[in-house]
């Protein structure tokens, strides 16, 4: 739905590249020291940078897809790199920039400070940062950042529906602003459906490897569920898998984040949100291909736009094994919770403006 307006610009500029455009290559996996490509395409290449490895973490490949679908598009080529450390991102980065890609796409917020820094010495080369932003960045920096907190509001409109104990909070990777629009949005819904609910500071998960480790995600959430919290939203990225069996454990209610995580635990995953990064990097690394400047080009995604949702909102939820299916009354109000937010009726508060 991005991109149909764009064929006849996406045909001339691979035209100009070639004369004979009969090839469309998008890439494969990578690895965690660089990126991997089929070769050979004869329109625009396209890389794209992630800041961990993909592994099981649907919000990585999430972009991939995305950057596949553009090049797809635009009948040329697209390259994944891997990173899994600030040194491989910053060497992926360089990397990518010698190979003068149409555009470079960056995922994750550790990119912020090597992505002013480089787009500055590079100002012939487009790039775009998704998941945080940069003050003063170069006109040649393209950002775009998520709403979490109006998805996080309709998980905990259902949270705080569906509590027993009238106690609810997240269980979180990182105390860091970027994580607490998900914990706030969330016991923000949970207060506006019911006064009395208590909503609980969030449990840190923290250590070494605070997105990717099951095993202490699980310690963390159960220590969290001993308190009485009887719904807990998992913002682990991939080490929610540590959470949600937790869950099926300890008998609490969970919440996802990023994709459909419900048949990870079935019968224990009420809901989550979907980010929908796929559509994030088709719309602005389209209008780049259009000639939008970066103050032109959107910069904000939430519920409005779709670039973030929940599942129980997507065409596939009757499949999707998340318990709030059976509960038709909280799909109701959930429902008119999210058109209040798109209509701007209710304006979910951001913890980081």
């Amino acid at each position: 739905m991005f991109f149909t307006k764009r064929r006849a610009r996406a045909a001339l500029i691979a035209g100009a590249a070639s004369a004979a455009l009969l090839l469309t290559s998008c890439s494969g996996g990578g690895n965690a020291d660089g990126g991997s490509a089929d070769a050979g395409a004869e329109g625009p290449s396209f890389i794209y940078i992630t800041s961990d490895p993909i592994g099981q973490n649907e919000f990585l490949k999430s972009g991939k897809v995305g950057i596949d679908n553009v090049a797809e598009e635009f009948e040329g080529s697209a390259k994944t790199f891997e990173s899994k450390d600030d040194a491989t991102r910053r060497s992926n980065l360089e990397a990518a920039i010698a190979e003068a890609p149409e555009v470079i796409v960056m995922l994750g917020f550790q990119f912020g400070d090597v992505a002013v820094e480089l787009a500055e010495q590079n100002p012939q080369q487009k790039f775009v940062l998704i998941d945080t932003f940069v003050e003063g960045a170069p006109e040649n920096l393209y950002q775009a950042t998520f709403r979490e907190q109006e998805p996080s509001y309709l998980l905990g409109v259902e949270a705080g529906l569906l509590t027993q104990a009238n106690k609810v909070g997240s269980v979180i990777s990182l105390d860091i602003p970027l994580l607490a629009k998900y914990s706030d949005g969330f016991a923000e819904g949970a207060k506006s459906v019911n006064p009395d609910v208590d909503t609980v500071a969030p449990q840190v998960i923290g250590g070494d490897n605070p997105f990717a480790d099951t095993a202490r995600a699980k310690e963390q959430a159960i220590a969290f569920a001993g308190t009485g919290v009887d719904q807990v939203f998992a913002v682990g990225a991939a080490a929610n898998g540590g959470i949600m069996e937790a869950a099926a454990e300890k008998g609490f209610s969970a919440y996802g984040v990023d994709a459909n995580q419900c048949p990870m635990a079935p019968g224990f995953v009420v809901d989550g949100t979907i980010k929908a990064v796929d559509k994030v990097v088709e719309t602005v690394v389209g209008e780049i291909m259009d000639g939008k400047g970066s103050a032109e080009a959107t910069t904000s995604f939430g519920l409005k736009e779709e670039g973030m949702t929940i599942v129980s909102l997507t065409e596939d939820a009757a499949d999707s094994q998340c318990t709030v299916m059976e509960n038709p009354d909280v799909l109701e109000k959930v429902e008119q919770a999210r058109d209040d937010i798109v209509s701007g009726k209710v304006e979910v508060k951001d913890p980081t403006a």
